[in-house]
């Protein structure tokens, strides 16, 4: 199966097991790291063009799992992460990851962060590896073994 192949059937099969838990995905904590997480892939090759930007904040609106919540708080709170990315990557991805992090308290909360990682960076076909790099640090940061999503 060729590359492309497994990338686009890998987020496949996150979104779905994201969407079986749609239900259990409703809490503050979830809701920050996960935009923090997208805000970590969109951003993962220290830059964020406009056009990335929208098209990550597209997938965000249009992601059934985080309807949860009200789009244009995911936006402002998604917005905010990449701000703090964009000015200083370094500093900025200390941060983010901490609010990545706060998802640690519920293991199914934090496997669903890890997973929207994962389809946010698969999305384009191509998960590239300073994306597959953040989406590691991440499980770091929740304490998740990175080799439980092939990483």
């Amino acid at each position: 199966m060729a590359l492309w192949d497994r990338i686009k059937e890998s987020a496949s099969t996150m979104q779905t097991q994201l969407e079986a838990k749609k239900n259990d995905l409703k809490s503050g904590a979830f809701r920050d790291a996960s935009m923090a997480m997208c805000a970590l892939v969109a951003a993962a090759d220290g830059s964020i063009d406009p056009s990335e930007r929208q098209r990550v904040a597209a997938l965000i609106a249009s992601n059934d799992v985080l309807r949860n919540f009200p789009a244009e708080d995911l936006q402002r709170r998604f917005n905010d992460y990449v701000n703090k990315l964009t000015a200083d990557f370094a500093f900025g991805k200390v941060s983010v990851l901490q609010e990545v992090a706060k998802a640690r308290k519920k293991p199914a909360e934090a496997r669903a962060v890890i997973q929207i990682g994962i389809v946010i960076g698969g999305a384009d076909g191509d998960f590239d590896k300073s994306e597959q790099a953040v989406v590691r640090e991440a499980c770091y940061a929740l304490d998740l073994p990175p080799h439980e999503f092939d990483l």
